[in-house]
C-alpha cells in the first residue's frame, strides 16, 4: 500500500513495520471464511493445523532451523522472558551486554533480585561488544548468556558467535540466547552459525502483525512454560494458536527470504546517502556505530547544540524517533555505555528505513532534518563552537 501524499515520511521501521500486502492477504481468510481450532480432529481443525505447520516451516527456514524448533509466542517480550526466566540452567549466573533491549535487561535485573549473579559485557565506542574484555568476564562459567543480535537503537550487529564460543569454552552446558528482534528479516541469520540455543523473532519488526513472535529452541526441554494447559507449542506456550497471526508471521518470513540480500542492499544505499547528507549539512554530527557492521536500514546520529526531540518537533513532515520506542523517555543508557557524552547524546536521532522508503523520501528527509536542526540549534550553536 503506497504512502498517502499528505502522510509524514516514515523513518521509524525499527519501532514497527507496516503489515505487508502479501502478509495481509495471507491472513484475511483466517479472519473470517477460514477457521478452526488447530487441535481439533475434524476438517476445520486439520486445515488450521496445516496452516500453522506451514507457517512454522517458513519461520524455521528463515533462520536455518527445523520446524520442531519453533515455538510461537505473543511477541518478542514474551519470547525474551521465556528465554531468561524459564531456561533450565546449570548455574545461577546470567551474562548480558550493556546494550540490551528492556525485554532482556529487566528480566536479568529480576533474576539478580532473586539472588542470581548478573554481569554485563561492555561495548566499545562503536557500540559493539569488546571481545577482549568479554573474554575475562566469560572465563567464569555462566548458566545463561543473552546477547542482542542487532542493537535496536544503533543497529550495530554484535559478535554473537564469538561470544557463544567464549561462553562454551568455560561452561559447555551454558544456554546461549540472542534477541534477534531487529535482525531477523533484515540480515541473514543462521542459528547454527551463531551457536545459539535460543533466538527471539518478532512479527511486527519484519512486516508481520503485532502480537505474534517466536522462540527458536535448539532442543526439547531447554525452556519450561509459564502456564499449564493443553500442551500446545510443546507445552512451552500452551493455549489455542492464533491461526491468523501465525499465518501472518509465516508470510512475513517468506517475504523476507525472497529478497533479503537485494532489499538489504537497496536500503543500505539509501541509508548511506542519508548519512552523507546529514554529516555534510550538520557540522559536528556524529554517526553512532560508524565503522561497525550495522543493520542496512538503520542510521543513528547525534546532532550537537540541541535535543533530538526538538529537531523532530520542527520536522512534522517526518515520523522518526530519538531512540527505542521502549525507551520513550530515554535515559541515554545505550549511548552512555558507548562513552558518548551526555550533551551530544541528548541530540540522538534514530532513522530507520524500510521497504517503502524511496530515494525521494531520503532526499526530502535530509533537507528537512538539516533545516530543523538549524532552527533548533540556532540560539546556542554555531559551527565554530561545535
Amino acid at each position: 500500500m503506497p504512502r498517502e501524499h499528505s502522510d509524514p515520511i516514515y523513518l521509524d521501521h525499527n519501532a514497527t513495520t507496516p503489515v505487508a500486502d502479501s502478509v495481509r492477504d495471507a491472513m484475511v481468510p483466517w479472519l473470517g471464511l477460514q477457521f478452526g481450532n488447530p487441535s481439533s480432529g475434524h476438517a476445520y481443525g486439520r486445515r488450521a493445523a496445516e496452516a500453522v505447520a506451514a507457517a512454522r516451516a517458513e519461520v524455521a527456514a528463515l533462520i536455518g532451523a527445523t520446524p520442531e524448533q519453533i515455538v510461537f509466542t505473543g511477541g518478542g517480550t514474551e519470547a525474551d522472558n521465556l528465554a531468561l526466566r524459564r531456561s533450565r540452567v546449570a548455574r545461577r549466573r546470567v551474562v548480558t551486554t550493556s546494550v540490551e533491549h528492556p525485554a532482556v535487561e529487566e528480566p536479568a535485573r529480576a533474576l539478580e533480585a532473586e539472588g542470581w549473579q548478573w554481569d554485563q559485557l561492555a561495548v566499545d565506542n562503536s557500540g559493539r561488544v569488546d571481545l577482549g574484555r568479554a573474554s575475562s568476564v566469560l572465563a567464569e562459567p555462566a548458566g545463561l548468556v543473552s546477547v542482542i543480535l542487532a542493537q535496536n537503537e544503533t543497529g550495530v550487529l554484535q559478535p554473537v558467535a564469538e561470544i557463544s564460543a567464549l561462553a562454551r569454552a568455560a561452561a559447555p552446558d551454558v544456554i546461549v540466547h540472542s534477541d534477534g528482534a531487529q535482525a531477523v528479516g533484515k540480515v541473514a541469520v543462521d542459528v547454527a552459525a551463531l551457536g545459539v540455543d535460543l533466538l527471539t523473532i518478532v512479527g511486527h519488526k519484519l512486516y508481520g502483525p503485532c502480537g505474534i513472535g517466536a522462540l527458536y529452541i535448539r532442543q526439547p526441554g531447554l525452556v519450561r512454560g509459564w502456564a499449564l494447559g493443553g500442551g500446545q507449542e510443546r507445552g512451552v506456550r500452551p493455549g489455542t494458536e492464533p491461526t491468523a497471526m501465525v499465518v501472518g508471521l509465516g508470510a512475513a518470513c517468506r517475504l523476507a527470504a525472497n529478497d533479503l540480500e537485494t532489499e538489504g542492499r537497496r536500503q543500505a544505499e539509501l541509508r548511506d546517502g542519508l548519512q552523507a547528507a546529514l554529516v555534510a549539512g550538520i557540522p559536528g554530527a556524529r554517526v553512532t556505530g560508524h565503522g561497525a557492521d550495522r543493520l542496512p536500514n538503520t542510521l543513528h546520529v547525534c546532532v550537537p547544540g540541541c535535543a533530538g526531540a526538538d529537531v523532530l518537533l520542527r520536522a512534522p513532515e517526518l515520523a522518526a524517533s530519538t531512540g527505542s520506542a521502549c525507551h520513550a523517555d530515554g535515559d541515554g543508557g545505550i549511548l552512555h555505555a558507548m562513552g558518548i557524552e551526555a550533551g551530544l547524546a541528548q541530540g540522538a536521532l534514530r532513522l530507520s528505513l524500510g521497504r517503502r522508503t524511496t530515494e525521494a523520501d531520503v532526499e526530502r528527509a535530509a533537507v528537512t532534518l538539516v533545516r530543523a536542526w538549524s532552527e533548533a540549534a540556532a540560539p546556542s550553536f554555531s559551527p565554530s563552537s561545535g
